[in-house]
């Protein structure tokens, strides 16, 4: 009977401590050049992690690098259990965040590239916690790339063999043994929009440590600012948020498709029905939320207006609109304005694409689009099969035929996400949050969102949450960045069961 092959595991743990540490080092000259006391406890903090990385590494050579499902998750959510806890280091060891539940939320926010913080005064931090802050969303989504793209479907998680065909690029029969090399693409891509989505920003009028970091939040779709008010500082500087809605919206669809796009291959991206699900559904949603706004609200002053004439009126509605619906729908978090103050329509509106996600394949949390395809046509299929039981009818997502058991693998992913939605807007009712807030912070916490409802909404933070419920969010984030199966299947007792 096979056991765990523990030292390829713990290799692997090695291995992300010492990425980790080494972007540690990247974050000290921020700090070092701004004479920054706080240097000392990122450099310290990066020594460390690297240092446990090495141990790791160097103390475990296995005698087989064969890795099976089982060694797969438990190196996926240990990995990111490591990164968690060791990317807490340079909050800890420079005193910017001194307690420990604090420290761990931001950073499990910041990893899960979900967006929720606990700072007061972000303006007030160090230049180089900053910087540290905006990096653990850009490992954290760099790393969901590889992840949904080659582990998960090799592991038969959530879903994902649906884009398999088209995962290596030009060939589906390929995509096995050039891993790697889809990786090394899919990184490339990354870094590419990062640094597009940095100049572009210091050009509309950022400054560059405010680019860098914006830039880095954007692409992996995490949504830490600089500013305490969020990109909603930058309201008067229409093009910053416009280059900004441009990059969530590419960070939002599947890397796979990006990757064709830069090749010139437009027509791919215009045949998958996500995608255009995923771009319709946004250019829809934001229209109406612009007409709420543009006759019932002004989105900068939350007063109400009834018949605005001014063409500044007109564009702002538009932009605020498109902004906001493009930053839940993509899970970002950034923020430009309150939309639970565009009417309790606005808001319901809202709080149900808290449900929606991006892309699979993008570095989005939530649901995704794609499941939502499949289970509406399999549902549609299930009155046809009631009028014509006999009948052999397939879904089928960009003409071709689905499996069943890729179909029922998603109904039974959104049934479990559904249910710990529930039961996790309980417990956390229980941990202190009144209903409406319990409601936005489970939502917003599995979804990987960021901004939320009652008092965790995009004006306020989740500094005010009780140690407990801070805990329990940061498991939520967790379980959601990695898509529940992930993590819950490490929960039953047949997984530790020699086989």
């Amino acid at each position: 009977m096979r056991t765990f092959n523990f030292k390829i595991i713990y290799r692997f743990l090695g291995i992300t401590a010492i990425i980790n540490g080494l972007f540690m080092f990247i974050a000290f000259p921020f700090s070092y050049f701004n004479n920054e006391s706080q240097a000392s406890g990122i450099l310290n903090a990066g020594i460390i992690t690297v240092f446990i990385g090495l141990i790791l590494y160097f103390l475990n050579k296995p005698t087989s690098t064969n890795i099976q499902k089982k060694e797969g998750y438990l190196i996926v959510t240990l990995g990111w259990l490591i990164l968690s806890f060791t990317g807490m280091l340079p909050y800890l060891l420079s005193g910017a965040i001194p307690n420990v539940s604090n420290a761990f939320f931001e950073t499990i926010s910041g990893y899960s590239t979900t967006g929720s913080s606990i700072l007061t005064d972000i303006e007030s931090m160090p230049k180089g916690i900053l910087f540290w802050r905006s990096a653990t969303h850009w490992i954290g989504g760099m790393g969901i790339i590889v992840l949904t793209i080659a582990i998960l479907p090799l592991l038969g998680i959530g879903g994902m063999q649906l884009f398999l065909a088209e995962a290596p690029g030009p060939s589906a029969d390929k995509l096995h043994p050039r891993i790697t090399d889809t990786a090394k693409r899919l990184y490339l891509i990354y870094v590419v929009l990062t640094f597009a989505e940095f100049f572009l920003l210091k050009v509309a009028g950022m400054t560059w440590f405010d680019a860098i970091n914006h830039a880095m939040a954007t692409v992996s779709t995490g949504g830490f600012s600089t500013k305490n008010n969020s990109v909603a500082f930058y309201n008067n500087l229409p093009y910053v948020q416009y280059i900004i809605i441009f990059f969530m919206l590419i960070a939002g669809t599947n890397f796979v498709l990006t990757y064709f796009a830069l090749k010139g291959k437009i027509q791919k991206v215009f045949q998958s029905e996500e995608f255009k699900y995923y771009l319709f559904g946004i250019i829809g949603v934001s229209a109406i939320i612009t007409i709420l706004i543009y006759f019932f609200q002004d989105p900068n002053l939350h007063t109400t207006i009834a018949h605005p004439k001014v063409f500044g009126e007109a564009e702002s509605a538009i932009r605020h609109a498109l902004f906001m619906v493009t930053s839940v729908v993509t899970t970002t978090g950034f923020v430009t304005a309150d939309f639970t103050m565009w009417s309790f329509f606005a808001t319901g509106i809202f709080f149900a694409l808290f449900f929606t996600g991006g892309s699979a394949g993008s570095t989005s949390g939530g649901v995704k689009v794609v499941r939502h395809i499949i289970m509406l046509k399999n549902s549609f299929l299930e009155f046809k099969k009631a009028v014509h039981p006999n009948a052999i009818i397939p879904v089928r997502y960009d003409g071709k035929p689905v499996s069943q058991a890729i179909v029922l693998n998603i109904i039974s992913f959104f049934i479990i996400y559904m249910l710990i939605f529930i039961l996790a807007s309980v417990t956390l009712t229980l941990l202190g949050l009144d209903f409406l807030s319990a409601l936005g912070a489970a939502a917003s916490s599995l979804g990987n969102i960021g901004p939320a409802l009652g008092s965790v909404s995009p004006v306020d933070n989740f500094s005010h949450l009780s140690t407990s419920a801070k805990w329990f969010c940061s498991f939520l984030m967790l379980i959601g960045r990695l898509e529940l199966f992930t993590v819950l299947i490490l929960f039953t007792p047949f997984f530790w069961r020699k086989n």
